[in-house]
């Protein structure tokens, strides 16, 4: 018998244990044009009821649906977030030419400018679809048409032929003799107003080829900072490498961490750093947090929901080890003991010390009438809605009704006592029949009159 019962705990807990393994939910499925918030990156396990966040990929915008997914008893739930290429749409109207779109207008793609026959272009013939829009100022179409006279550039090879005038839009190339080299763009174009775009290049002298380098710049808003080891040093040899590190609160993103030193020239920066994110600043009971964002130098700032104070700091900072300081408590506001000076009766009475924000008295009178409201309660003020209410006895005298009559002959009559009257014979009633004693001691809704009937006489 002892091992059989040892066998059912033994399997009682197995399945105890699978049923805990199976609520458990791997990685996050991956869903083209959409990206996992890099705090769950990596991480293999998520518990039951656990929510992950996603966001849209570079040059995607959110279009619609939700950015969460749920783990629900061992599976995620479906993610609806939908992402769409970002785009800059229509750029406008050109009187007297048209834009030529090369694409969809989706990010880095061009929209061209082109003038009717007889009508030069003034300004850039191309605008770019950026994160912020079509960039550049709106080119326009003039009347006329420019040309622009030959460049002369010295020490070039005639890029111009035997072309002594351009029209607009001609494109000239140069290249530089044996011993100079160019100084400017190798192509231009004739532009409006008679200007090559850009402007004319120049061929120096070319210097002796270094075979060293010296110190590497960097850019003064650059966020990778060269690394401590070669901040000292001031010559290279051709082939060196120096290494870089992303400034404090970024992340690399992408890239190559160093450059090398190739003939007397470093090569280009081409390490990426992005902001470091801090994820949820926490959850706050009776509130919540309010952000600016969630990445590095972001700020989220407490608000708590009416009828409760904020107890600690408001606002965290996402700092490069995460946000700082604490989650805040919103505690509801507590009012005062309710007024005692009343002849009414509580209800009930409530056990704590404290009346938190709408807790609600309730009163009753064990005598005579209530007078104001029956409950009052805690405002999100920390005061009472209203004064307590009072008991009052309420009385009415006899109905004084000439030439009637009416049940309950009485001196006094109590709140809510209900008398009948009727008129004597020989005279009409105007007015109701039943009247009641109101909270005014005053009989409702007004007593009624008994007047003389009139008899018909005939002639």
């Amino acid at each position: 018998m002892r091992t059989v019962g040892w066998n059912l705990l033994v399997l009682s807990f197995a399945s105890f244990a699978s049923a805990q393994v199976s609520n458990e939910c791997s990685a996050p499925p991956e869903y083209p044009n959409i990206r996992l918030l890099r705090k769950y990156t990596g991480v293999q396990k998520f518990s039951s009821g656990q929510k992950v966040y996603h966001d849209c990929a570079e040059d995607f915008a959110p279009h619609r649906g939700s950015r969460v997914a749920q783990c629900v008893g061992g599976s995620w739930t479906r993610l609806t977030l939908k992402c769409q290429k970002r785009s800059c749409g229509y750029v406008g109207d050109l009187p007297y030419g048209e834009f030529l779109y090369k694409g969809n207008s989706f990010l880095g793609e061009k929209v061209y400018a082109r003038c009717n026959e007889g009508y030069t272009l003034r300004g850039l013939d191309y605008m770019i679809c950026k994160k912020a829009g079509w960039a550049g100022e709106l080119p326009s179409c003039v009347e006329g048409e420019d040309t622009c006279s030959a460049p002369a550039v010295a020490n070039s090879v005639n890029g111009t032929g035997d072309v002594s005038v351009h029209r607009v839009g001609d494109r000239v190339t140069f290249t530089c003799r044996r011993g100079f080299q160019l100084a400017g763009a190798r192509h231009i174009a004739c532009g409006p107003g008679g200007l090559w775009q850009p402007r004319p290049p120049r061929c120096q002298p070319a210097p002796e080829k270094k075979t060293g380098c010296g110190a590497p710049v960097d850019a003064r808003d650059s966020i990778a900072n060269l690394m401590d080891k070669y901040a000292a040093m001031t010559s290279f040899t051709s082939g060196d490498k120096v290494y870089y590190r992303c400034a404090l609160g970024y992340v690399p993103s992408g890239g190559r961490r160093y450059r090398r030193c190739v003939e007397g020239e470093w090569t280009p920066m081409l390490l990426r750093c992005q902001r470091r994110l801090c994820g949820s600043a926490g959850e706050i009971l009776n509130g919540l947090f309010t952000y600016t964002g969630v990445e590095f130098g972001d700020t989220a700032t407490a608000v708590c929901n009416e009828g409760h104070l904020l107890v600690g700091r408001a606002t965290r900072n996402c700092l490069s080890k995460g946000w700082d300081g604490r989650v805040p408590a919103c505690e509801a506001v507590v009012c005062a003991e309710p007024p005692a000076a009343t002849n009414a009766e509580r209800t009930e009475h409530q056990e704590e010390a404290a009346y938190a924000y709408r807790s609600v008295i309730r009163y009753k009178c064990p005598v005579g009438t209530l007078i104001g409201r029956s409950d009052i309660w805690c405002t999100a003020a920390g005061t009472w809605s209203g004064p307590a209410p009072t008991c009052k006895e309420i009385t009415c005298a006899a109905p004084k009704v000439a030439n009637a009559y009416w049940t309950g002959g009485h001196a006094t009559y109590k709140d809510r006592d209900t008398v009948f009257i009727e008129c004597d014979a020989g005279f009409t009633k105007t007015g109701p029949s039943a009247v009641s004693c109101g909270r005014d001691g005053r009989w409702s809704p007004g007593l009624p009159k008994c007047t003389p009937r009139r008899t018909n006489r005939r002639s």
